[in-house]
Formats: C-alpha cells, structure tokens, sequence
C-alpha cells in the first residue's frame, strides 16, 4: 500500500517550522526559515504578511518536498498554524493593506481599551472576557485602525489573524477557528460562531469577518494559485487550523482536563485543559480546541526574547564566536551558569522588557534587575534571567490552583527545552514535574496530525486518538532543597512589580 503523508507549518515571532509526518506519526522532514519582527512604535508590533506569512510557507512547503523526495500528490493533507490573536486588514483579493498588528505584545491600542470599556463597561466586559480588555484581544485593535487609520479601514474587506490569512492564501475562502475565534474577536461573534450585528456595530462590519469552524475541519483545498506558489498538488485539502500555541498543546496531548502545556517559545504560552470555563481575571479562559473541553490560559510576553536580548546585546562576543565557526552562541553563555548559586547571589530579574500580559496585563511594565551588586557577573544576569521567566510560571501555577483544578501533567515545548538548565530551574522553582515530548518540534507537527484528523486519516480520526503519536522525552524532577530556597526569591519577585508599578508608568508617560 502507497505511503501517505501530512504537512504542518507553523509560523511564530521569529520564525517559521515545518513538518512532513507518514501514517505512522513520524517525522521525514523538517524545515525552519527566520523572519523579523518590526518594532515601529514604542508599543507596536508588526509582521509584513506577505513576506513572513505567506513567503515562509512557501519556502518550507518546497524545501520539505525536495528534502522528502515526497509526491506531492502523496500529501494527503495540510494543516497550519500562526502566531495569535493577530489584526490585519486585507482587501477583496487578500492583499494586505498594511502591516499586521501583533498579537499581545503589541500594545498600541491602550486608548481604545479605554473607549470600549467605557463604552460597554467593567461589569459587561468581564461577562465577556471574565477579566478586563487587555493587549491580546483583537477588538481594540480593529477599533485603532478605524480611529487612526480611517483610509485603511474603508477599504477592508476582512480582517484576519495570522491562521486566516494563511488559509485564506492557500484555498481562497476566509475562516477561522472557534477556539481562535471566539476568545480573541470576543464578542463579535455568538457562541455559535455567527457574527454579532449588534456587538459588531461600533466596531466593524460583521461581513468583515471570518467564517467560524473547528481548527480540524476542511477550510478548502489548495488552488492553482497556491499550489504553483508552495509545490503542493492542486485540490490538497487544508484544514481551518488554529493559533500557535493551541497546536502546540495539541503536540503535547492537552486534550483532557489536567494536562498542561508550557510554550517556550519568544515568549511563555501556558494552556491548562479544565472541565468548565474558570473566571480570573488575571488569567484568560476559553473553550479549547478539542470539543467539549475547556482551558485556562496564561502569557508572558519575554522568554526566548529575552535570552535573544541577552545574546545580542550582553553576549555579543559569544555571537561573534558562533559566526566565525564556533559554538552556538546559546551554548557559549550557558557556561559556569550551573555554579552560580539559587537565587543568583541575591540577584532577581524582572522579565516585562516588552510590557506584560498575564498575570498583570500591564503593557506599560518595564523590567527590572533588582539586588545588583559590584561582585555580579554577566553570567548571575543571565542566570537571573533564566530564572525569572521560571519566577512568572510558577505565578501563574499558584493562581491556576486557586481555583482547584487539577494539574496532572506538565509538558514543556518550544525552542528553550533544549537548555536543560533552564528546564530543570524551572522544575524546581515550580516544585513540579515537567517533562518534554520525544518531538519536541511542537506546533508544526500538532499541525501535521490535525491535518490527518481532518481528513479522517485511519488512526488519526479523533483528538483521543492523536495521543497514540506523542511519546515522552525527557523529565526534569524539581530538587526539594532548591525548591525549598526558591521560595524566599518568589516570594520577593511577587512582590516587585506592586512595589514599582508606579514609577513603571511615570517612565512611560
């Protein structure tokens, strides 16, 4: 019997990966290609979507063809996934008529925050949202565009996130997700995934939208345009897809009530798989991908950015080193970091270099290092930094336990499980278990497997079932006694940013 294969490509912040899986689960061919992120604003974000989008699948969908050797005709199906809850407005031939607003950390749209809430209220908005409009909803950032750049809106035929987009370029048809949908254009949508006229008045035409579906069914199938562009076989079906970190989570089997994924990625995605929907509002909640199931969900805005940061700006002879033909550069400043004392001798890192998302949805939050003195290292800074983003998850595991709802199984993805330093700080700040999948490429081949779920591929017919395909790796079990001293540290991480926040937003005004 003649092998068949599914292709799933993800794109992130920095990046773009992809995978080619066969019936079996697993992976033949792999492929990764860089984009940047533009910073044009204090506070703005943007991808051009053209470029980093579309120019990446298309160079991954090809190069995943030559490396495979595959038929294209023998890829059965393709799912996608892009980073999320992005606004970009295109026209009636999804051309984009500007740069995509980012997701959460692109915090332009702070006034318009304000004018909904007034608009609408604390009390309606929290019905809603269960927490108060922050940076990662999409609504405000529409609104923006119609309040700053009235030419472009006029001539908006929808407006998309990333997933849309992508989709849209590859069958023709605009859709969305429901898991997508729902919590990031909340509340433009009913439950049932038809626009809101009502709810859509002040913001946006509700033709201007995406058609809702589940992240696994057919969107459409790939079109001559399409298929001339990314090497894929005319009328290949292409699934709806989803956000980044769902895929991801689906890659790690989060498809039942205490499984939890951690996306170390530019930034940390925490999703937790609940029974019913868990109001705080500190933290985000949604119903999730899988039918039936809920989550509860959590963002910071800087982790692999934040080591990037450090490279590029504390680390640049390291950088320097890896381009002449040395080491990588993440391995060059890992050196010595495991002598360095818990706690970094008394040195704590603040990680909001770009604003916060969860638990403070501040985007006016500024980083901070605090304790420094003359006898601290680059390396202490470092280390600081490694243990600060572990600082931020185990916040936002305490508040997720507040609310009694189990956490049975922890699994860590995303380009920062390689450090297993860092995995294993972050097993003992947590005092959990935290383990990595045996493939570790994440949203991409969560991709891959929707993409055979949605065809209804033999074995691969239910999210159940994609569990059969994801082994474990590797499990970083937390030190009791580091454990035990982290606590004095979290303790005053906890409490940094109430102690400045203040000043945080004088700096900013």
């Amino acid at each position: 019997m003649k092998e068949s294969y599914f292709m799933g490509i993800d794109t992130g912040t920095n990046s773009s990966k992809g995978v080619l899986i066969n019936s079996h689960g697993e992976i033949i061919a792999e492929h990764t290609t860089e984009h940047a992120m533009t910073n044009p604003a204090p506070g703005h974000y943007e991808h051009d979507a053209d470029k980093d989008w579309w120019g990446d699948l298309c160079i991954i969908s090809n190069a995943l063809i030559e490396k495979s050797k595959v038929s294209p005709s023998d890829i059965k199906a393709i799912g996608t996934s892009a980073l999320g809850a992005d606004c970009l407005p295109v026209d009636d031939q999804c051309r984009p008529l500007r740069k995509a607003i980012l997701y959460g950390i692109d915090a332009r749209a702070t006034d318009e925050i304000e004018q909904l809430t007034e608009m609408y209220g604390e009390e309606q908005i929290r019905q809603w949202y269960g927490r108060p409009l922050c940076s990662s909803d999409v609504m405000p950032k529409i609104l923006w565009i119609k309040n700053k750049e009235p030419d472009i809106y006029a001539k908006t035929h929808k407006f998309l996130t990333g997933s849309s987009f992508i989709a849209a370029k590859l069958t023709g048809n605009y859709v969305v997700d429901r898991f997508l949908g729902l919590a990031s254009f909340n509340p433009l949508y009913f439950n049932d995934g038809t626009p809101n006229p009502e709810t859509c008045l002040p913001i946006c035409r509700p033709d201007q939208l995406a058609e809702v579906k589940e992240a696994n069914d057919i969107a459409g199938y790939v079109t001559e345009t399409a298929s001339k562009e990314t090497g894929l076989a005319v009328g290949t079906p292409v699934i709806v897809g989803t956000d980044d970190s769902g895929a991801e989570a689906i890659s790690t089997g989060v498809v039942a009530p205490g499984k939890m994924m951690i996306q170390f990625g530019s930034s940390i995605y925490m999703i937790l798989g609940t029974k019913e929907l868990v109001d705080d509002e500190r933290l985000w909640r949604e119903e999730f991908i899988v039918p039936g199931l809920c989550d509860i969900s959590a963002g910071t805005n800087a982790a692999g950015s934040l080591t990037k940061w450090y490279r590029n700006t504390i680390f640049p002879d390291a950088l320097e080193l890896e381009q002449n033909g040395g080491p990588d550069a993440y391995i060059t400043m890992m050196q010595d970091l495991d002598k360095i004392p818990v706690g970094s001798d008394g040195l704590i890192t603040l990680p909001y270099f770009a604003g916060e998302r969860t638990p403070i949805n501040d985007p006016l939050a500024r980083g901070i290092l605090f304790g420094l003195t003359l006898a601290h290292t680059r390396q202490h800074m470092y280390r600081s930094a490694l243990e600060s983003v572990a600082y931020s998850v185990n916040q936002q595991l305490k508040i997720m336990l507040e609310h009694d709802v189990p956490i049975d199984q922890i699994f860590a993805v995303g380009g920062g499980v390689k450090n297993d330093l860092w995995m294993q700080i972050v097993a003992d700040v947590t005092g959990k278990e935290i383990s990595t999948p045996a493939i570790t490429v994440g949203a991409s081949f969560g991709d891959a497997l929707m993409a055979a779920s949605g065809i209804k591929y033999s074995g691969f017919e239910s999210f159940n079932k994609l569990t059969d395909f994801i082994k474990p790796g590797k499990t970083y079990h937390p030190n009791k006694e580091n454990h035990e001293a982290y606590k004095k540290y979290q303790n005053i991480y906890d409490s940094l940013y109430p102690a400045t926040v203040n000043l945080m937003h004088c700096l900013s005004d």
